[in-house]
């Protein structure tokens, strides 16, 4: 009887696999962020399209993208005077995306000054997965699950039986 299984099938990414503290990694993967805008008939605007970004990996979260400026339509982005701080990037400062009425408040960051293992990102900015649709090489993105972690979700992401830190009940992991 043959098989009705491809030869090798897809390998999968698991989260538990990455290292802490994390890694930097380059990728060619195509990005692309869009908001729709449903105030004008839901017509798009595109808010990032690159591909080459930087991923962030680290245990138990789905990868974090950094996209250089340069791919972003910076006009639609305004700093703003919120920053938080990362044990292993430095402090983050955020920005509010002014396309949307009213605008959308401090779901993208950057690092002006990243710690030296980080210094490929500086400047670079990360987005939340919402409220805008986010995309890996065409895949829609699903959101790292909680509000306080940016990783973007993707098929070839795997949480294993633990999952991926996020939720509720995972804050000491």
């Amino acid at each position: 009887m043959q098989s009705t299984l491809p030869k090798s099938l897809p390998k999968k990414e698991n989260v538990w696999d990455y290292p802490r503290p994390p890694a930097l990694e380059r990728t060619s993967r195509h990005l692309k962020i869009v908001w729709i805008n449903e105030q004008k008939g839901g017509d798009e605007i595109v808010v990032a399209d690159t591909s080459k970004a930087w991923r962030v990996l680290e245990t138990s979260h789905p990868p974090t993208y950094y996209i250089p400026p340069e791919d972003i339509n910076m006009a639609i982005l305004t700093a703003n005077t919120r920053q938080t701080f990362c044990e292993w990037k430095g402090v983050a400062s955020y920005y509010d995306f002014s396309a949307a009425s009213p605008s959308v408040k401090s779901r993208i960051w950057t690092y002006k000054n990243p710690t030296e293992k980080f210094m490929n990102i500086k400047d670079h900015l990360s987005f939340y997965a919402s409220p805008w649709k986010c995309f890996v090489d065409g895949e829609l993105v699903v959101a790292q699950p909680g509000d306080f972690y940016g990783g973007w979700l993707t098929s070839d992401i795997d949480g294993g039986h633990k999952g991926v830190k996020g939720p509720p009940g995972t804050e000491w992991w």
